[in-house]
């Protein structure tokens, strides 16, 4: 297989294309530090053939921070710790980009102001925060300077900048979020502004020769945002300073779906065979559902490295986005989430459909509890049903 030929982010080399997504693993300390379960988690998918896994989201600033237990790189006390995570990533075979990341009014931190461009309502939570002033924005381009470096020390093998799904530097990138009219917005120019210099902020820190990507959101899934052409122009920008590749993804969310589609390529038996009862009656959401943000990408940027995340269910779609050039990369978030061995799985010969249903329980319970699936063993369905009562009466009681 394809998949399984060596790539290259920069200069770094990975020894397949597969990927961890970067999903959030509410594995830290309350304080954001790493714990043993964050770093076995991370040394077992290396150990099973990632060749390259991504840090779910690490907050760079205190008030940047999204959910309790959320990995932490905004202070030197958490270096030991992450130096730890990489070490043991690193004995097992595979590499680790730390993903830096700030929520804005996205947040679900109370005990910080948050952080926006504009005093409007965040479009998946409904928060709203008093417009950041220029202090306040240059204070979060330091932030991800220092965590950089931090990252650098801590021996991860790159950088990869969260800015997409809603968080602070796509909420500065979209015009229904930001409607700013000084230098941090506008236009498009200056709505780019933001992660153009968080950029800056991290290759000054890390030297020419670092690999970095970012997570960019293509394309916002509400009225008057962000489009597909402004983000391409804007990836466009970022290659040109030297970013070495991107993960394409949606922008601002009105749901957590829209950027982790349900069911996908689960046909009525498949549903059965997983207690889906409900997916039976309608049709099955289809794979590699953001392919087409990498191929506008590809056309207009074709030596960039893409990574590409959003409903890889197959091991032929796999193939497929790879050899057609869509790609660089295959992206898996919820299928290691299911199945951590699937890549092993996959390069000792199996082959058709993985595991991963999709039916996002995995996501439900962010920051609630730690990363897992839910549907196996099956008694677990007993505990996400009772922790799904527990928000609606928590939610009821606020």
């Amino acid at each position: 297989m394809h998949a399984f030929t060596p790539g290259r982010i920069g200069r770094l080399e990975i020894k397949n294309r597969f990927v961890r997504a970067a999903t959030s693993e509410t594995m830290a300390t309350d304080r954001g530090e790493v714990t043993p379960e964050l770093i076995e988690l991370h040394q077992t998918l290396a150990a099973n053939s990632v060749g390259l896994s991504l840090l779910g989201h690490a907050f760079v600033h205190i008030r940047g921070q999204s959910l309790p237990n959320q990995t932490g790189i905004h202070d030197d006390d958490m270096i030991p710790g992450l130096a730890q995570l990489t070490g043991a990533v690193h004995s097992a075979g595979g590499k680790i980009f730390a993903q830096l990341a700030h929520a804005g009014n996205q947040g679900g931190m109370s005990d910080f102001a948050m952080v926006a461009p504009s005093a409007m309502a965040n479009a998946l939570t409904g928060s709203v925060a008093e417009p950041a002033s220029d202090e306040e924005i240059e204070e979060v381009i330091e932030a991800f300077g220092a965590a950089a470096a931090r990252a650098r020390e801590a021996g991860f093998d790159g950088i990869h900048i969260h800015a997409a799904n809603g968080y602070l530097i796509s909420s500065f990138g979209s015009p229904h979020s930001n409607i700013r009219t000084d230098r941090w917005g506008g236009d498009a120019e200056r709505r780019s502004r933001l992660l153009t210099r968080v950029y800056q902020s991290i290759r000054d820190v890390v030297g020419p020769e670092f690999p970095v990507t970012a997570k960019v959101g293509m394309e916002d899934q509400v009225d008057n945002g962000l489009e597909l052409s402004e983000s391409v122009e804007r990836v466009r920008d970022l290659a040109g300073l030297g970013l070495d590749g991107i993960e394409v993804s949606v922008g601002l969310m009105a749901s957590g779906a829209d950027s982790c589609h349900k069911y996908v390529a689960v046909d009525r038996r498949r549903a059965l065979a997983d207690h889906l009862y409900f997916r039976m009656f309608s049709p099955p959401s289809g794979e590699a559902y953001f392919e087409p943000y990498a191929q506008a990408i590809r056309a207009v940027v074709p030596d960039l490295t893409l990574l590409l995340v959003g409903g890889m269910r197959t091991t032929e779609t796999v193939e497929r986005v790879l050899a057609e050039g869509s790609c660089d990369f295959v992206c898996l978030a919820r299928p290691l989430i299911r199945e951590p061995d699937v890549v092993a799985q996959i390069e000792a010969g199996r082959r058709g459909r993985f595991d991963c249903t999709s039916c996002n329980l995995c996501l439900e319970n962010e920051g609630a509890t730690r990363l897992q699936c839910w549907r196996t063993p099956r008694v677990r369905l007993i505990h996400a049903a009772a922790a799904h009562i527990r928000r609606r009466v928590q939610s009821k009681s606020h």
